[in-house]
């Protein structure tokens, strides 16, 4: 809108004065708080004063403006500016296609021109839209403010980086001079943004020596060692060797830092990579944003070696990988194809990627006629008054886009993005290949949704087409700061209008955003100026720093250490002790042989043995302890890494554990935090049923049916083999008749998902005209109503692949395609549709598209006339949520058949129960004059200024009454295979899983359902702050939220939310009690989550449900309930997720699991382990994370144990030396004791060792449990241990000593043993001994490869000590060995040493395990006896292709889920295909039935319309008859009752109706999970029908 000029406000005035129009106003933000939010340090407030700006290139004609002071209220403007498209009729012009002419020669042509209504999705609390570009979605802006990032609040939490730094702002300027007050001293802008370039690595090459050298010195424990060497130096302190002496420190320190470049090279080079993406930047045009490049030499010296280690890094893969080698000698073909053409003078190349006209990539045409180009390369679209460009300008040739890499981008610079093209930076779009400036990305590497988003251009600049268009502008864009949050931007773009010199203003919002990391798709091309670079992008916003983990166990070790650090100065302290008083006394040999001492005195003399006596008793803090923890780690990784049973194929993507050093962690999972889209599910909705005229049509066995047929003690295994059997026979029939019904163009028979024999034979009229038309119709209806977009497949040509905004619609339009009504292409007018192998095109009036506010979409297709003369017609076809469908049917007489309506309502009731999810189609029949009235109203709201979203809406409910049902659909959100048998087995295991999803509440629910996490015996306890049902709790939505929680606590477990109760559940890792579970939104969740005792309460209930369900939730969000979880219960968590969304998440929890799949790569970028599907998770957790975990609790305390054996019998040496620090073993045995004679015992039983195997693992989880609860590593049983080591190190130094006791003569060649080496050796090889053998007791698994190194180990000590011994090197050892074992003596005091080394702990590891065996040594004794021998090697219970697995009970019958079924049972349930199923028999439950039960089983009568009823239950038969045909009083009181008889609605005669004819599914009951409030997504066909007559009455 223009405003009045004003001498008073021309901005273009002398350049006398000082001050500049280009000053920062006053900025409101709308938060959820409602407090402005403070303006930038380098802003000032404008008071409208006046101000001057400077262009570079031409003069602008001064004029005068002002400010109208009657603007409406625009919540994304900074300012009260006059708004863009003021036209004299005072609205927008509706944008048009190319040679767009309108045809006056029909009069009932009003328009030829498809009109699109793009509406957004914020909505008020009234469900109307807000005025501007709506937010993508409406939670999102309520999230805004994230409670853990206020910094006033003192119960906040650290939210892992996600930091909202909106009120940052900033302003860029394009083709612009920065105003004085934006520039500093030297003439440099004061704003310094990051670069482009990122780095999501813990190193660089230059810093990683240096960093993790400095890493490795935190651990206190390489500190003092390093202080030992430092000491040992010193030849005061009598080391032998202290070069020697630092061998173990550096090579533990060498090897550590490898395995962490190891880890750490696979972030860089995909850093690397991701930098050096090439994209199209403007050149020609400078960015007065950013400063100059001036390139420091320490940044050129870190380039030098960036450059210098990409190409490396490019030299081993181009020679050491096949694909490289591969990829030189296709180059090598290329360069001598590209000589050869040279050399014979062949002009015709291949024209090169950018040689285009006018700049342009013209690729081809993807049947948007949107995309074509003229002659010259110009896009032809119609002039519009709102424009950027000023043509007075004149162009600049010089300005071209060329090739750069994504790090060299800056803000402030124009980019173009090409079709399938990755967007480099966070840009505003300017214009796109389209005339109506719309493009469509794909956001799966930031949210994990493949389904296509619509952005749309600015308006003032949707006409740009070229860089010589873009050099004709100039604007600056005042944006807020940097943030997380992925839903959420506000901008404003300004510029100076060149025909009137009036400010314009058009706000900016994330729908005119392409943000960092999605993709470009469908769309040619589109340009855009890049606001937020690098490190401020959103996508790096929610990936945080990377953190650096630290396993549970490797933490608690310190404990264990300090405790050892404790043991070893107490025996330091009395060694120095002894000695210091010892010193004084006389006549001692010193005296005598001595010239005097290194210590002067007894006090020095203490002082100075207490550092001999640390350097004599090191080993006490065995270094050697953390290099063996890394190998292990290390190979565990291996064996991860290695699991063929992890690997996807289809990805062809082993499980990748990225962080070496947690895989302990695995085995003490608690809780579980997942994603929903993309980790749950595939993001893949496969049609599967449909209702139609009142008739159901098509078969599945769903998730969600197994699942509730499991709780019925149903054998689903059988079942399901034998229903998807019966299914692939239909589908092959089914497409045979599909392929002689008509030539289908674009039926591909692996694509059908809709599996329905009948629908094809009813649309050959098997059952009449009615019914056929019925059917066309239907699907023709799906194959209008949608806005799907079609793309040539790479692959096949032919085909054209669908691309919908949401994977629904492309289900929808993809099953209409495969029974031959396809979508193929589209004309500026309508749709193109082939039926049954004939093109047809369907004029497409307007098209009101799905929000998630209105729930529904609509299309007004044209019907001509039946004669040429005749006034054509107008038909409204709409889908939508089946509840608001319902709401909207007409009620007048003979509109809707009310039969056909309860049908349809009970097959959508059915088709929930089955985990479906459901739709509704309905049309509406108009004339043409009203299709005039309407469209002349909706022309008006198009074109509104004020309330444009709120009147289009209004405009939108009007035509979208009084309509007919036509059927209704039923699409499965295809779970990933297993995740219903993983999620149960991780229940098993005493793993609590909770779903934190950004997806609404409707849609989570119903994958709750279908992955059976939710169950119909649940009563979900809903928490939310809007509805007519919490208007009891207040008005204001926290108070709403706690009261809920309040309530919901106390009533349903007795709590009242205290300190104590708190305290109480740290304790408790059981299973939760009750059947129920929480289901909380976003908004409730904030609140739930903002303050001690609210958040207490939360968390309290949360742990005392089943299941928790967290909806629309924001990524910040979800790494703040970790959080909670993680901190206040002090539990172990692992996240699991696909998207950039859940990085947070990941890196919050204690383990992190990326999803590989095809939704993005962020999340495994960011993650400690990477799987392909989330079924891998089971067997990772369960088994590897079980061995791991139970493998480190042995390892560790061995180590100590055997040290201590070692170490603490030169202490009871010390007793006869006055510990003046002398070495009772020859040095080279003090060296190779860590090194050689019991290091790899330990170290293979920390690697291999067993308990049970990997199927035992997974079919007997409940082994996983001691992880959960901590039994398997404690500091009790660090101590018991260390007790073991103190006692067998008194066998092993006194039992030898008591040889000597007497005589000093144990030889009997009185050869001379007394030597303290010789003694030495003897207590060395009892140690070594005792300590192997030990070892191999407390090994579960006993194969000859752990034997072998036992064995091995002990015999290198004999082998060494002969050939040692043997040489004159060895001096004072010189002959020992022959003899030391040539004495019968030393094997006595060896054989019975080690008896009494071992005895005690036998005799007690006997006892307990005869009188208190574990779950362990159990299931071990069942394993030994065979019980689980039936399984297969290698048996995955979450595998969907596993093996039938059964065994022989007690009495022959076959066990089936722990119910013993005999032969006789189920044999004649048979369904009308002749499909057996095996049922649980009424005796098994009512044993008063026992003679009746053969009455129970009969065949089907009759095979009506396809009701995927294939299964006949007894149990429902009986409910049936005492519901309706029994007269016994307790038939009224049987839960599955729909009413009395005498209250029978229609409904339930209809019901009753529809089982006797088998026209319902009677294998489940109706009955539906117990809801505390009302909710989304849960159809009731009572409700439907209610809803209806009640809605249409208030209308």
């Amino acid at each position: 809108m223009s405003g009045s000029k004003d001498n008073n406000t021309n901005p273009f005035l002398d350049e006398a004065q000082d001050t500049s129009p280009f000053e920062f106003e006053d900025i409101n933000f709308d938060d959820s708080n409602g407090v402005p939010s403070s303006s930038h340090a380098n802003t000032q407030r404008l008071n409208d004063t006046t101000h001057q700006t400077t262009f570079d290139n031409s003069s602008i004609e001064k004029k005068d403006f002002s400010f109208q002071e009657e603007t409406e209220n625009d919540v994304h403007s900074f300012e009260p500016t006059p708004r863009i498209g003021a036209s004299s009729t005072g609205g927008f012009d509706d944008i048009g296609l190319e040679n767009d002419e309108l045809d006056t020669s029909n009069p009932h042509k009003t328009n030829t021109i498809m009109k699109r209504l793009r509406m957004g999705t914020q909505r008020n609390k009234m469900g109307k839209p807000s005025v501007g570009r709506a937010k993508t979605l409406k939670w999102a802006t309520k999230n805004f403010v994230n409670p853990f990032e206020d910094a006033n609040r003192e119960d906040t939490f650290d939210d892992g980086g996600l930091m909202n730094r909106a009120s940052e702002l900033r302003t860029i300027y394009y083709n612009m001079q920065l105003p004085k007050e934006m520039l500093d001293e030297e003439g440099k802008p004061i704003m310094e943004y990051p670069r482009n370039k990122i780095r999501t690595t813990k190193y660089t090459p230059l810093t990683f020596l240096p960093k993790n050298i400095m890493f490795q010195f935190q651990n206190f424990a390489n500190v003092y060692f390093l202080i030992l060497i430092i000491l040992g130096a010193f030849q005061i302190f009598g080391v032998t060797n202290p070069g020697l002496a630092a061998v173990p420190l550096i090579v533990i320190v060498i090897i550590t830092a490898i395995k962490d470049g190891i880890e750490d090279s696979r972030r860089t080079i995909l850093d690397m990579e991701v930098n050096n993406t090439k994209t199209h930047i403007l050149e020609g045009i400078d960015n007065p944003n950013v400063s100059a490049d001036n390139v420091s030499m320490w940044r050129k010296f870190k380039k030098a070696n960036s450059r210098l280690l990409m190409r490396f890094i490019k030299y081993c893969q181009s020679h050491f990988t096949e694909e490289g080698r591969e990829k030189r000698r296709q180059q090598k073909r290329n360069r001598m194809r590209t000589q050869r053409a040279s050399f014979d003078g062949d002009m015709n190349m291949p024209r090169g990627s950018l040689d285009s006209i006018g700049s342009f990539r013209v690729s081809g045409d993807y049947g948007r006629p949107s995309l074509d180009y003229d002659a010259v390369g110009q896009s032809i679209s119609r002039s519009d008054n709102v424009n950027i460009m000023d043509r007075a300008m004149p162009p600049r040739p010089d300005c071209k886009f060329s090739k750069d890499y994504w790090k060299n981008i800056k803000v402030g610079d124009v980019v173009r993005i090409h079709n399938n093209d990755e967007i480099p930076a966070d840009i505003v779009l300017l214009s796109t290949s389209d005339s109506d400036g719309a493009c469509y990305l794909e956001t799966k590497n930031l949210d994990g949704e493949s389904n296509l988003k619509v952005r749309q251009s600015l308006k003032c600049s949707h006409t740009i087409r070229s860089s010589r268009d873009v050099t004709r502008t100039r604007f600056w864009l005042e944006s807020e700061g940097p943030h997380a949050n992925l839903y959420s931007y506000q901008g404003n773009l300004k510029w100076v209008d060149s025909k009137d010199g009036d400010l314009k203003n058009e706000p900016v919002t994330i729908n005119n955003m392409l943000l960092r990391g999605c993709t470009l798709r469908n769309t040619k091309w589109a340009m855009g100026l890049v606001v937020f670079t690098g490190d401020d992008t959103k996508i790096m916003l929610n990936s945080g720093a990377t953190p650096t983990k630290k396993s549970r166990i490797s933490r608690e070790l310190n404990l264990s250490v300090s405790l050892n650090f404790l043991l070893l100065f107490i025996v330091c302290f009395v060694s120095g002790i002894i000695n210091g008083v010892n010193y004084d006394k006389h006549p001692r040999s010193r005296d005598f042989f001595e010239f005097g001492t290194v210590a002067g005195s007894a006090a020095t003399n203490g002082f100075v043995s207490f550092w001999v006596a640390v350097i004599l008793y090191q080993s006490l803090v065995p270094i050697s302890l953390y290099i063996s923890v890394e190998i292990i780690k290390t190979a565990q990784a291996a064996f991860i890494y290695g699991d063929v049973l992890l690997y996807n194929a289809k990805l062809d993507y082993p499980c990748t554990p990225k962080s070496w050093n947690i895989s302990d962690d695995l085995g003490q999972i608690e809780y579980i935090f997942s994603d929903k889209t993309g980790t749950l599910t595939q993001n893949v909705m496969e049609f599967k049923k449909c209702t139609i005229n009142g008739i159901s049509y098509g078969r599945a066995y769903t998730e969600a049916l197994a699942g509730l047929r499991k709780r019925q003690g149903i054998d689903v295994e059988a079942e399901g083999r034998r229903e998807r059997e019966e299914i692939a026979k239909d589908r092959d029939i089914m497409i045979n008749d599909l392929r002689r019904l008509s030539h289908n163009s674009q039926f591909y028979p692996d694509d059908i998902t809709f599996v329905s024999k009948e629908f094809v034979r009813d649309l050959q009229g098997a059952s009449g005209e009615m019914q056929q038309k019925c059917c066309e119709h239907f699907m023709l209806a799906l194959a209008l109503c949608h806005s799907v977009l079609v793309e040539p497949n790479k692959h096949d040509s032919k085909k054209l692949d669908l691309k919908a905004q949401s994977p629904d619609e492309a289900a929808l339009v993809g099953t209409a395609r495969d029974v031959g009504f396809s979508f193929v292409g589209k004309t500026k007018e309508g749709l193109i549709i082939e039926l049954q192998g004939s093109q047809k095109e369907f004029q497409i009036l307007n098209i009101l598209e799905f929000n998630s506010t209105r729930k529904r979409m609509s299309c007004i297709v044209k019907i001509p006339g039946t004669n040429p003369g005749d006034e054509p017609r107008a038909l409204l076809i709409c889908k939508g949520a089946d509840s608001i469908i319902y709401s909207r049917l007409s009620t007048r007489s003979g509109a809707n058949n009310e039969t056909m309506l309860e049908k349809t309502a009970l097959h959508l009731e059915q088709y929930a129960t089955e985990g479906l999810r459901t739709l509704c189609l309905a049309q509406r029949e108009l004339t043409w004059s009203e299709y005039v009235e309407w469209n002349a109203k909706y022309d008006i709201a198009a074109a509104a200024l004020t309330n444009r979203e709120e009147q289009l809406e209004n405009v939108s409910d009007e035509i979208e009454r009084n309509l007919t049902l036509i059927g209704g659909t039923a699409i499965e959100d295809r779970l990933q295979d297993g995740v219903p048998d993983s999620i149960s087995l991780l229940g098993q295991a005493g793993i609590k899983l909770w779903v934190l999803t950004g997806d609404k509440v409707e849609t989570a629910i119903n994958i709750g359902f279908s992955c059976n996490l939710l169950n119909n015996d649940m009563e979900l306890l809903v928490v939310k702050t809007t509805g007519d049902d919490v208007k009891e709790f207040g008005n204001d939505p926290a108070q709403i939220a706690e009261s809920l929680i309040s309530k919901y606590l106390h009533e349903k477990f007795g709590l009242m939310g205290s300190e104590m109760e708190l305290a109480a559940a740290k304790k408790d890792h059981g299973h939760p009690k009750g059947d129920f579970a929480v289901i909380i939104d976003g908004e409730a969740l904030k609140l739930a989550l903002d303050g001690e005792e609210i958040r207490r309460k939360f968390l309290l209930l949360c742990k005392n449900c089943k299941a928790v369900l967290c909806c629309r939730v924001s990524p910040s969000q979800k790494a703040a309930v970790v959080k909670l979880v993680k901190v206040s219960l002090d539990v172990m968590t692992l996240a699991i997720g696909d998207g950039s969304n859940d990085v947070a998440m990941i890196q919050s929890a204690d383990v992190g699991i990326g999803i590989a799949g095809e939704e993005g790569r962020q999340a495994v970028m960011c993650s400690d382990y990477a799987i392909g599907q989330f079924r891998y998770l089971t067997r990772l957790v369960l088994v590897h994370g079980r061995w791991s975990y139970k493998r480190l609790s042995e390892m560790i305390p061995a180590f100590f144990y055997k040290n201590v054996i070692f170490t603490l019998a030169l202490f009871w040496y010390g007793i006869y030396n006055d510990f003046d620090g002398s070495y009772l073993y020859e040095y080279t045995f003090m060296m190779f004791y860590n090194l050689a004679f019991t290091s790899l015992p330990v170290i293979f039983m920390g690697i291999m060792d067993q308990d049970t195997n990997d199927t035992i693992s997974l079919v007997m989880p409940q082994l996983y449990r001691r992880g959960i609860l901590r039994l398997d590593w404690n500091q009790t049983k660090f101590l018991w241990y260390m007790l073991d080591g103190l006692y067998q190190s008194c066998i092993c130094f006194f039992f030898p000593y008591a040889m000597y006791h007497r005589t000093m003569i144990i030889t009997h060649n009185g050869l001379g043993l007394d030597h303290r080496f010789y003694v030495g050796v003897m207590v060395a090889t009892l140690a070594v001994l005792s300590c192997n053998l030990y070892i191999l007791l407390h090994q579960y698994r006993w194969d000859w490869f752990s034997g072998l190194f036992i064995a091995l180990s002990c015999l290198v000590l004999f082998f060494w000590t002969g050939v040692w011994s043997s040489v004159v090197h060895s001096k004072e050892l010189f002959k020992a060995a022959s003899r030391i074992y040539s004495t019968p003596s030393f094997w006595a005091v060896l054989f019975v040493g080690i008896v009494y080394c071992l005895l005690p702990r036998f005799t007690l590891d006997c006892f307990q395990k005869f009188f208190y065996p574990t779950d362990v040594e159990i299931v071990r004794e069942m394993w030994e006896r065979g019980d689980f021998d039936h399984y297969p090697k290698g048996y995955d219970p979450t595998d969907p292709n596993r093996p039938k697995v059964t065994k022989a009970g007690k009495f022959g019958e076959r066990v089936v889920d722990g119910i013993q079924l005999s032969q006789n049972f189920g044999e004649t349930n048979l369904s009308h295909d002749s499909i057996a199923t095996e049922e649980i028999p009424m005796t098994l439950m009512n044993p008063a039935n026992v003679n009746n039960t053969n009455n129970d089983n009969h065949e089907w009568a009759s095979s009506p319309r396809e009701t995927q009823d294939l299964l006949f239950s007894p149990r429902l038969q009986e409910q049936q008859q005492a519901t309706f045909g029994s007269n016994q009083p307790s038939s009224t009181q049987n839960k599955s009752s729909l009413s009395n008889v005498r209250g029978r609605t229609s409904l339930d005669r209809t019901r009753e109706d529809m089982l006797a004819n088998n026209e319902l599914d009677n294998r489940y009951s109706v009955d539906k999970a117990r809801i505390s409030l009302d909710l989304p997504g849960v159809t009731h066909a009572s409700s439907l029908v209610q809803g209806r007559t009640s809605t249409t009455r208030d209308i």
